[in-house]
């Protein structure tokens, strides 16, 4: 998972990001609002931690910003304690909301509470029953195309109905043969190689690295599920 830190004080900064790395987080650190603002624009960014007061482009108004073009959590950070800066934060759309100083176990646990809430969400977020949303994944039911971080992509009938099943049953464990019989409607020529092509197939088209794939993921002895790794 890639963090985004936006902090005027070196040594906070410094320290939020090495505890992070420890975590296996990826950090983008930033010293202020408008360099905070270029990173969220060219980077994946699936969680943002913001300082309230910065030079250039303060905290309230980067997450306005922000919120025109992802609904990512946001953590404030912020020495000021006055309620009404509080109530200001998560009416503009901040998730949670930390006054210094602060505990890094504490901060540490509530990015991992706010990242496993934003996946499960995405895992599951329906609209109009119609569009499936997993990761970076999307299936448009009615039109029958996919995507892949909003790009369409290519695939057959087969691939696609494959990746509709797996992302109507995200981390249900699949069998080849059920998938043969789901997707081919029949089991009498059930043919192991097939869905080993077909699913090699379908890698190559929605995986990074499909060497190393992080969605479709082989449970060995069993066949196959859609999962999305979190680090």
């Amino acid at each position: 998972m890639n963090i985004l830190i936006a902090e005027d004080e070196t040594d906070i900064r410094n320290l939020i990001k090495i505890n992070l790395e420890d975590n296996q987080y990826k950090v983008f650190a930033a010293k202020d609002g408008l360099e905070a603002w270029e990173i969220l624009k060219s980077q994946e960014i699936h969680l943002a931690v913001l300082d309230v007061m910065m030079p250039g482009l303060d905290g309230f108004n980067l997450l306005r910003k922000l919120r025109t073009i992802s609904n990512i959590p946001v953590i404030f950070l912020t020495a000021r304690m006055d309620e009404m800066d509080k109530v200001l934060g998560l009416g503009l759309g901040a998730d949670d909301y930390l006054v210094k100083p602060f505990s890094m176990n504490e901060l540490l646990a509530r990015i991992g509470a706010q990242l496993r809430r934003s996946h499960e969400y995405q895992a599951q977020k329906w609209v109009d029953n119609e569009v499936i949303e997993y990761g970076a994944l999307t299936i448009d039911k009615k039109s029958c195309t996919a995507y892949k971080d909003q790009i369409p992509l290519e695939l057959n009938a087969k691939e696609y109905k494959l990746l509709l099943l797996l992302m109507e049953n995200p981390e249900r464990v699949f069998t080849k043969e059920q998938l043969y019989n789901a997707v081919w409607g029949e089991n009498y020529y059930y043919d192991d190689n097939t869905i080993m092509v077909h699913i090699s197939h379908l890698r190559n088209k929605i995986e990074t690295d499909p060497q190393n794939p992080e969605y479709i993921k082989t449970i060995r002895g069993l066949g196959y599920k859609l999962h999305k790794m979190e680090v």
